[in-house]
């Protein structure tokens, strides 16, 4: 495996295109996919949302693409499953899947491979069950393969912990619409990640379905709905892939100028990263077309709570050592089931570099960083998350980084683009 040496950098410049959400596209081929016909303009071409073209195709979809990166779907909802759906390491798309598989009531198995090996599913494979569906995965956690052997699944009155991940709410949100009468979704437990939840309620309202939010807890989703597809569906510019981008503009003497599909009025989670770096300091010039940032910047610690944009962590802890006091981040216990643990993996590789660092079950406390250790070899964990905010600390202490082709989940363009703006990324 190639090891890459990211050295010290001291000035960056230069204009980055940004590349599209990966929430947005994820979402948008799936749905796609449950009836009408769609046309999805300038989805991201990472590896997680090429599975979801892939899991379109298996719901049946026709989808094709041409030389714009215009990708057009027509769903045949009545198309039989495949024996076997592989949606490799996408978290999302498994989950998504989950429960528009049970719906087709025919026999197949789900399955992946890498970071999603192991990550849980219990509860949202629990309630398929409660539903009427012979559906399970492996072990106590019901992880990958999962076997769905038939089975109808029922409406009615469905209740599921939203403490682990709010893709098995929109799981069911994509679902209930589809069943033969009425069902009322009740969330329990502490609810995380809430903008991804109302991300998934945008692009179903676009493809004409019809929820009934009664409270943050409880939705009434007619049954019998049909998907009209999405017409021409623009996926925004990654909020939180920009996020890398302007972390690196910040720590050292630059002048970066980001665009792409801007201020689309579709809610990300991860947008919170911009009222996040005012309140450390970083100036902001927003527009339409651009986010311009110059660099360096007096980041001030503070404290903050990512209970619905757990993904910023990594690249906020790097940030959070440059500041001037500890900064501490709360309600993040749910950033331990992603592709690592966010929270012990990355303590642990930050300490490489003389970081000190308290973490609990549901928070981390960084404090600034006074002796750093330069040159040390970082174990990203096969978490693209952490192979670019490693990236960008190395513009500060140099490092060096092993698998960093992880990206590729993500951000495939992530070293181009870091490179265009005068990084250096080297093969060691």
């Amino acid at each position: 495996m190639t090891t890459y040496h990211i050295p010290t950098t001291d000035q960056l410049k230069g204009s980055v295109f940004l590349p599209a959400s990966k929430s947005y596209s994820i979402r948008a081929f799936i749905v796609a996919a449950l009836g009408g016909r769609s046309q999805i303009i300038h989805p991201s071409d990472c590896d997680d949302s090429l599975v979801a073209s892939r899991v379109a195709q298996a719901l049946g979809a026709d989808v094709g693409k041409d030389e714009d990166n215009c990708w057009s779907v027509k769903a045949d909802p009545k198309k039989a499953l495949p024996k076997s759906i592989n949606v490799k390491e996408s978290g999302t798309a498994l989950r998504l899947l989950l429960p528009l598989a049970s719906l087709r009531e025919s026999p197949t198995v789900i399955d992946g491979s890498g970071t999603l090996v192991g990550r849980p599913n219990r509860f949202l494979v629990e309630t398929i069950r409660a539903m009427g569906v012979d559906i399970d995965g492996k072990g106590s956690e019901d992880g990958i393969p999962i076997q769905i052997r038939g089975g109808s699944m029922q409406p009615g009155r469905v209740s599921i912990d939203g403490s682990i991940s709010s893709q098995f709410i929109s799981a069911l949100l994509m679902t209930l619409p589809q069943l033969s009468d009425t069902s009322e979704l009740m969330l329990e437990g502490k609810l995380v990640s809430r903008d991804y939840i109302d991300m998934t309620l945008d692009v179903l309202q676009r493809a004409g379905i019809t929820i009934d939010q009664k409270s943050p807890r409880r939705f009434v989703v007619p049954g019998r709905q049909k998907y009209r597809g999405l017409k021409r569906f623009t996926v925004p510019s990654d909020d939180g892939l920009a996020a890398f981008l302007l972390a690196a503009a910040v720590l050292t003497d630059s002048d970066v100028r980001l665009t792409g599909h801007l201020n689309t009025g579709m809610l990300q989670a991860d947008g919170h990263i911009y009222p996040i770096l005012e309140r450390m300091g970083v100036i902001l010039r927003k527009t339409s077309r651009s986010i311009r940032v110059k660099g360096p910047v007096k980041l001030r610690g503070r404290r903050f709570s990512l209970k619905h944009c757990p993904d910023l962590l990594p690249i906020l802890s790097v940030l959070a050592l440059f500041a001037n006091r500890p900064t501490t981040f709360v309600d993040i216990g749910h950033a331990r089931v992603k592709e690592s643990d966010r929270i012990t993996d990355l303590r642990q590789e930050l300490e490489k570099v003389g970081a000190r660092i308290r973490e609990t079950a549901d928070q981390m406390t960084i404090n600034p960083l006074e002796n750093p250790v330069t040159d040390r070899l970082l174990d990203p964990h096969r978490d693209h998350r952490l192979a670019m905010a490693f990236c960008v600390l190395g513009l500060k202490v140099g490092v060096r980084l092993r698998d960093i082709h992880c990206i590729n989940k993500s951000y495939p363009g992530f070293i181009k683009d870091f490179k265009s703006i005068g990084a250096k990324v080297l093969p060691k």
